[in-house]
């Protein structure tokens, strides 16, 4: 993939994708774009949160695809099992 469109990820994570879940203690890393597929890294309250996998494929990934078609899949590399101080927690209520 052209460098170009990872910069244009990238501007997402920055302006649009970070700020909203900054809320919520959480950010996510860009990691690459291959083969029009992106790969994230999320920490801080989204590293082990219960409803990570909602806001990748619901909030991240559906943003991605709408402002980058060319965009297939959005893929979570984190390690959820090491998170520290998730925001949802599997015991939480």
């Amino acid at each position: 993939m052209s460098v170009d469109l990872k910069s244009k990820v990238q501007d997402l994570v920055d302006t649009s994708i970070n700020p909203a879940i900054a809320a919520h203690g959480g950010w996510v890393e860009l990691l690459d774009v291959k083969d029009s597929v992106v790969y994230l890294q999320m920490g801080g309250g989204c590293q082990g949160c219960g409803a990570a996998d909602i806001t990748l494929k619901a909030g991240i990934e559906r943003l991605i695809k709408e402002e980058l078609p060319e965009i297939t899949e959005v893929l979570d590399t984190t390690d959820h099992a090491a998170g520290e101080n998730p925001f949802y927690t599997a015991g939480k209520t």
